[in-house]
């Protein structure tokens, strides 16, 4: 197992459940909100600080703004002046960076295949889902009314979709930002995780033959 596994979801797919399953699967190590507190360790940067702003979407200054201050480090002048979310982002994105090279993994959102995008062994997905499955979910989950569960559908998304928008040069939950998006309704969480499982395997098994 070489492979950086990450996992973007649309809200009550199931897509962190999933994760979680695969890394399992494979005895990888399994990233979504145990990355905020490597994030905070890293950068220097309060705990609660990036739970607060975790895949928070922004609506000051430029994404390039982010970008260029990222070649300079946490030290400089201008980091130490940007907005919050935009520090929170450049921690996020360098202890991904990080993380993926320790080794084979599965990280959850946070635009880690936006990040990553360069590396040969990184597989991205996108777990999406019927209305009926995620309402289901977030209903029983949240223990929500139907009305309410569609508002938190909405208002997640519409977050996770700004957020991935904004920092990345691609589009959330476009097929063809990932190398491979499933409806988890379909086959079921666990059929979802089969199915991934047996993706990676063959996927491995290409990329070595071709060595």
């Amino acid at each position: 197992m070489e492979s950086v596994i990450t996992i973007g979801r649309q809200f009550g797919s199931g897509g962190r459940e999933i994760a979680r399953k695969l890394a399992e699967k494979f005895d990888i190590p399994f990233y979504d909100k145990e990355l905020l507190a490597r994030a905070a360790k890293d950068s220097g940067l309060c705990e609660e600080v990036l739970q607060n702003h975790d895949e928070v979407p922004t609506s000051s200054f430029l994404y390039n703004l982010v970008m260029d201050t990222y070649s300079f480090g946490y030290n400089s002048s201008a980091y130490v002046d940007m907005p919050v979310s935009h520090r929170v982002f450049l921690a996020q994105f360098d202890t991904i960076k990080k993380i993926a090279d320790e080794g084979p993994c599965v990280i959850v959102g946070r635009c880690a295949d936006y990040a990553l995008a360069d590396r040969k062994n990184l597989i991205s997905v996108f777990i999406t889902a019927n209305q009926d499955f995620k309402l289901k979910r977030v209903m029983e989950r949240f223990d929500l009314t139907e009305n309410k569960a569609k508002e938190m559908l909405l208002k997640k998304d519409k977050q996770r979709k700004s957020y991935y928008d904004y920092y990345s040069s691609k589009r959330w939950g476009h097929v063809d930002t990932y190398d491979i998006s499933i409806n988890s309704s379909v086959l079921g969480i666990d059929g979802t995780v089969k199915l991934l499982g047996q993706y990676v395997n063959d996927v491995e098994t290409e990329r070595n033959a071709g060595r």
